[in-house]
């Protein structure tokens, strides 16, 4: 922070009223449990006013709020044989990343320690968690009006907005963030000054301004138009790996890529680099030679975006990936799914991170109606590929797409579930399910429509689809719903 930063920071802390819940004052007194205790109750009290940071300053008069120099040194402050800080940071849970700032306001050397908002969990000092109360520092425990409305913030309180790059400049905002990409996704010219660029990232709220001039970037910013993910805390491992694999387990990596741009810098990239190392095979037409990739692109597209948008980002050290074997793609994403498998198809969209979706639907990267499985489903079926599968493996939720497979090759779990998905494509159609129907799903001759009808009964059995109307007279002319309609 640069001397007339800090200098204007302090003077608007001085301008605030007397009583303020996220901002302390004292002169020299620096006794390190009630540093501690302060630490908690500043953080929880800024989360629980909406302030992004609370702090702690000395060097300034508590009742008249005038800059009267301190001798405090929190450099060479120390606990025993242990620095300050690192015995503060010991004792916080969880562990905080405050910042000390230093310098000279109105002549007087003045000392500043910024302490983040809360975030998840209240701040904890030993054994105690504090908030303030008017301008007194109380145990949060003895408040429970205080510590419910505290944990509401934090349900309410969504990884998006949460801050990625704190209490930078305005060249390291844009040296970070990939800011001609965001004009070109929503088709707006680039201003042609950086006050102009920052106005539009602020109103999209990925750039955040700072109490102290400075900025701070949010996740949000951060995952979607990030240059390098790794220059940010807790990101790097959310960016997209691709590994592709030599047979149909995970004994040998041919290749792995692991992505460094945000999401919308780098998806048309990582689609790309997929679709173009997956195995193709020559179709010979009346006239002309045609390459057809194993796996239709439309349905890589959406898996790869449902993997990104719908993660659970709360989940430390790990991320979105997609693994390419012999045999099938795997596309994982952390969080189990917030709708059932089954309901995949015809559920309205639900997403744990509603900004990442709304703005990846505006940029036309994603469904807004969530037809995006339905896509997903219609090109295998088009493919006359294996069903996808859907499933939840402890806490993530991974997507299958199989390799090419005649339907004497599939099990019967594979061609009930196929008939299933049929029957829901079927049905948000306007349409029902027919054994027609399946027979052209699966590839089959007319002649062979007990195939079909075999098929069509597992399904029933597995309660999976029901016969529209089940006083009908004729098999022929049956139709098929799935077992929610």
């Amino acid at each position: 922070m640069t001397t007339s930063t800090f200098s204007k920071m302090i003077t608007e802390l001085t301008r605030l009223q007397q009583e303020t819940e996220w901002v302390e004052f004292k002169e020299n007194r620096a006794e390190p449990e009630e540093i501690g205790e302060y630490i908690s109750a500043l953080s929880n009290s800024a989360a629980l006013v909406g302030e992004r940071a609370g702090f702690l300053v000395w060097g300034v008069e508590n009742g008249t709020h005038r800059i009267v120099g301190t001798t405090f040194d929190p450099a060479s402050a120390r606990v025993g044989s242990q620095e300050l800080e690192s015995w503060l940071v010991n004792h916080l849970s969880p562990r905080l990343h405050f910042r000390w700032h230093s310098g000279t306001v109105e002549g007087a050397h003045v000392v500043a320690l910024e302490v983040p908002a809360a975030r998840g969990y209240p701040v904890r000092f030993k054994d105690f968690e504090f908030i303030r109360v008017g301008s007194y520092k109380k145990k949060l425990k003895d408040y429970p009006d205080k510590a419910k409305a505290l944990w509401k913030i934090f349900e309410r309180t969504s990884f998006e907005r949460d801050i990625a790059a704190e209490g930078i400049d305005a060249s390291e905002v844009l040296a970070l963030l990939d800011y001609p990409a965001y004009f070109d996704a929503v088709g707006v010219p680039l201003p042609e000054n950086r006050e102009g660029i920052l106005d539009k990232l602020k109103q999209e709220r990925f750039v955040l301004t700072r109490q102290d001039g400075g900025y701070d970037i949010t996740n949000l910013g951060a995952i979607l138009f990030a240059k390098d993910l790794g220059k940010f805390d807790r990101l790097g491992r959310k960016a997209l790996r691709v590994i592709f694999y030599n047979g149909p387990n995970r004994i040998e990596t041919i290749r792995e890529q692991t992505g460094v741009k945000g999401y919308i810098v780098g998806y048309e990239g990582a689609v790309s680099y997929i679709n173009d190392r997956l195995p193709a095979n020559e179709i010979i037409g009346q006239a002309l030679r045609t390459e057809m990739r194993m796996y239709p692109e439309i349905a890589i597209r959406e898996l790869v975006a449902n993997a990104l948008i719908h993660q659970d980002f709360s989940i430390p050290g790990a991320g979105p990936m997609v693994e390419i074997f012999s045999d099938r793609m795997e596309f994982t994403n952390p969080g189990q799914s917030l709708i059932d498998p089954l309901r995949l198809i015809d559920h309205r969209p639900r997403s744990r991170n509603e900004d990442l979706a709304a703005f990846m639907r505006r940029v036309n990267i994603c469904e807004e109606r969530g037809s995006g499985i339905d896509k997903v489903i219609t090109a295998v079926e088009q493919h006359q590929l294996p069903p996808p599968d859907f499933r939840i493996v402890g806490d993530n939720t991974v997507a299958v797409l199989f390799a090419p497979k005649k339907l004497a090759e599939m099990d019967p779990a594979e061609k009930i579930r196929a008939c299933y998905q049929h029957a829901c494509l079927c049905h948000e159609s306007n349409t029902r399910m027919t054994n027609a129907s399946l027979r052209k799903r699966f590839g089959i001759k007319d002649k062979n429509y007990a195939t079909a009808s075999r098929i069509i009964g597992d399904t029933i059995k597995a309660e999976l689809v029901r016969p529209f109307d089940p006083e009908g007279g004729s098999k022929r002319l049956a139709s098929y719903v799935p077992f929610w309609a």
